[in-house]
Parts: structure tokens; C-alpha cells; sequence
């Protein structure tokens, strides 16, 4: 079930002393990046301070699992956001990449008790993506809420 906006922004509190991680795919960089700016916009509605949010990008979504180790480990953040985005091809491959990537980053958020906010696309095609761009805000928020819980 989708939350609407009016309730997600009802349940914001204070997240001021979280420091929070995220992690960007910049593969299909024009929509990972308007993830981002989803995700920075949410962290400062939570007063999650400028810098406490490192930021990091890798090629691709594939990529995103070691990235979130290493800002849970090397950074030592309360809660990570995963952005990205995975476009169905002509072949299986966009399946067989956000199945190793979503089992990956569940078993870094439970094995580190970190949440991972799941911000990652997939998607038919590029038109459906530039639509959910809001992910990014609902993935910031539901680490935020799981950190603070």
C-alpha cells in the first residue's frame, strides 16, 4: 500500500542526529540524480544535517550493495539510502541484476542492523522511471523512520 505525501509528511520528526549514507548509481545519471535531489529534500524535511549525509556513486546498481557496506562500515551511518535504476532490456538481464542487488543490500541491512532505504528503480522503460522519481523521498523516509525506531 502507498502512503500519500500529506502522510509521510505528518510523521517527520527530528533525525538531526542521524548520520546517513547514500549511495547512487550513475547509470541512467539524469533520473538517479533527480533520486538524489528526492532523497537530499527528504533528509533536510527530517533536519538531517548537510553533513551528516555522505554521498557516494558508483557505475551502476549492481555496485550499490558494496557501496552501502562501506558507508555502514567505514562511515559508520545510521541508515543508508540505495538509489538506482534498472531498465528492462531486450533479455533477462535487468532481472537477474535487481535480484542479486535487493537480496544483497536486505542481507547488509539485516546482518548490520542498518536500514536500507530501497530507492532503486526497475522499470519497463525510461518514461515509467522519470514518474517515480518520488522514490528517492519514500526511500530516505522509510530509513529514517527504521533508524529512529
Amino acid at each position: 500500500m502507498r502512503r500519500k505525501k500529506s502522510e509521510a509528511k505528518a510523521k517527520r520528526g527530528d533525525a538531526s542526529r542521524l548520520k546517513v549514507g547514500i549511495a547512487v548509481a550513475q547509470f541512467n545519471s539524469d533520473l538517479t540524480e533527480a533520486l538524489l535531489k528526492a532523497a537530499q529534500e527528504e533528509l533536510r524535511a527530517w533536519k538531517v544535517r548537510e553533513t551528516d549525509v555522505r554521498v557516494v556513486r558508483v557505475a551502476g546498481s549492481f555496485e550499490l550493495p558494496i557501496a552501502c557496506q562501506r558507508l555502514i562500515k567505514k562511515y559508520e551511518v545510521d541508515a543508508v539510502v540505495a538509489l538506482g535504476c534498472i531498465v528492462k532490456g531486450e533479455t533477462k538481464h535487468d532481472e537477474y541484476i535487481a535480484h542479486a542487488v535487493f537480496r544483497a543490500l536486505q542481507s547488509l541491512a539485516v546482518e548490520n542492523e542498518v536500514p536500507i532505504g530501497l530507492g532503486i528503480l526497475t522499470v519497463n522503460n525510461l518514461a515509467q522511471a522519470k514518474k517515480r522519481i518520488e522514490y528517492g523521498s519514500a526511500a530516505a523516509a522509510a530509513a529514517i523512520e527504521v533508524a529512529l525506531s
